[in-house]
């Protein structure tokens, strides 16, 4: 049989270039271009870019970069400097905007539409600063889970409705942080509904509608320890409720008497949904302080005695009777007119006195023996009664910081507020007054815990230097 012959497909190229490639007859007409070197041949194309009338090449030309003196010597242009690089695009709030062409004008002009670029929040003047309680699940700004209850609480209108039978079954860290988010970013606040929503699912006749098993709340809320209502307490929940919710009353047939001694006991009624609460947030915004009760709260603190974490910023004097501040009665024995309520209009500037304030911090103490950290933030105008005494009946009330709030070992009497470069002398010296009640408070805790209870730490405000000129310019002034 003959040999197959195969042509090979790559050879050695030829070392003469073919008649195809020859110079054009325009190179022809110059043959000067020929004998030009390599090097004169670069140096044309850089004068050409470099120069400002010549003809700019498609592709910059890389020159290396020479010391000013030697430029000068050899007589070389400047190197010109880079184009400047594309601006980012940001949106109104500082971030960057996803590559890509922006979105149809359509879209954003809506006010109502999901694509519109979210504004930036004003901070209203008189809502203060609040701080989270210690240990509480607080998602990172910005990750997936934050994206998601943030989304959640500003749509939290539909999502009560939609996934009602779905949000009571997740995780029970996730449930506290949803209802940390409501309570701080749904404008109308969080409600006794949804408390109740989130930590026990729908109602009875839900349930049975749609045949799904009723839970036991105990063990579905047996790792529930936080509980932050921050700005709802006030606006859209009352502290009544709340005491409702953590221990729900009794039935007529739970209060009636065993009929035998040999009976077996009765349980001790409905268990609350939160059996093993230590962290409570009740932060009130300051528009909202008339609305707050102390009798209320003193109501809801026999049901709480493993409370080890309270959160009360922004709560006004403590009182039995607020409303009762300015009103007076007749003696029908004497006839002279007296107050009605236990503090008066004038009982702090010029008497002095913080009986009523004192009586009721007294007993919320000896009730919540167990608490380790308190948060007073924005209660300055009251911290007096923290440490001043008043005469009782045969007896001198005061705060026992040995005995029922002992076990108290962070105390933050923060104002809430800021000083800017642009204050007043007069808020200046407001502020340093507020400091200088809470170190009163400060000294006066240690004393009486010396050598005999824990050390506690208060978290107060400081002052700036330039504040600091001002208040010791006013007390030269003083002086003088």
């Amino acid at each position: 049989m003959p040999k197959k012959r195969h042509q090979s497909r790559y050879s050695k190229p030829p070392s003469v270039a073919p008649p195809s490639l020859s110079l054009s007859s325009s190179s022809r007409t110059n043959p000067e271009q020929h004998d030009r070197s390599v090097n004169q041949l670069l140096a044309d194309l850089r004068r050409s870019s470099l120069s400002p009338n010549g003809a700019q090449s498609s592709f910059p030309a890389a020159t290396p970069s020479v010391p000013p003196s030697i430029r000068q010597i050899f007589q070389i242009p400047e190197t010109p400097a880079p184009a400047p690089r594309r601006p980012l695009r940001r949106d109104l709030n500082g971030r960057r905007i996803p590559p890509g062409p922006p979105p149809p004008r359509s879209w954003v002009s809506l006010s109502q539409s999901r694509h519109a670029p979210a504004q930036p929040r004003e901070d209203s003047t008189g809502r203060i600063q609040c701080w989270s309680l210690p240990g509480s699940y607080n998602p990172g700004e910005g990750s997936l889970v934050d994206l998601v209850l943030r989304r959640m609480a500003q749509d939290w209108e539909q999502q009560r409705d939609w996934n009602r039978f779905y949000l009571y079954t997740l995780p029970s860290r996730l449930r506290t942080a949803l209802l940390g988010y409501v309570s701080e970013l749904y404008e109308p606040g969080l409600s006794a509904r949804d408390i109740r929503l989130v930590l026990a699912g729908p109602t009875e006749e839900e349930l049975a509608e749609y045949d799904v098993e009723k839970v036991d709340t105990s063990k579905l809320n047996a790792d529930v320890f936080h509980l932050d209502l921050a700005g709802s307490i006030g606006k859209s929940l009352r502290v009544s409720e709340l005491n409702e919710l953590v221990q729900p009353p009794k039935t007529a047939a739970e209060l009636d008497l065993q009929d035998s001694w040999d009976a077996p006991a009765l349980t001790s009624g409905p268990v609350g949904l939160l059996p093993n609460l230590t962290h409570l947030s009740l932060a009130i915004d300051p528009s909202n302080a008339l609305r707050a009760s102390w009798k209320q709260l003193l109501s809801l603190a026999t049901k709480l005695p493993c409370l080890t974490h309270l959160n009360l910023s922004g709560w006004p004097e403590p009182s039995l009777t607020p409303n009762a501040k300015f009103a007076k009665i007749t003696s029908p024995s004497t006839g002279r007119s007296v107050q009605y309520g236990g503090t008066g209009p004038y009982s702090h500037s010029l008497d002095s006195d913080w009986s009523e304030a004192i009586l009721v911090l007294k007993r919320l103490s000896k009730t919540l023996y167990s608490l380790e950290y308190l948060d007073l933030t924005g209660c300055v105008d009251w911290l007096p009664a923290l440490w001043k005494e008043s005469d009782g009946d045969f007896t001198l009330d005061f705060i026992d910081w040995v005995g029922d709030w002992g076990k108290i070992t962070t105390l933050r009497l923060c104002s809430g507020y800021s000083l800017s470069d642009d204050s007043s002398k007069d808020q200046v010296l407001r502020f340093a007054d507020w400091i200088d009640s809470a170190t009163a408070v400060e000294k006066h805790i240690r004393a009486q815990r010396s050598g005999r209870g824990r050390w506690i730490t208060v978290e107060k405000d400081a002052l700036s230097d330039s504040a600091k000129a001002v208040v010791q310019s006013e007390h030269v002034r003083g002086f003088v």
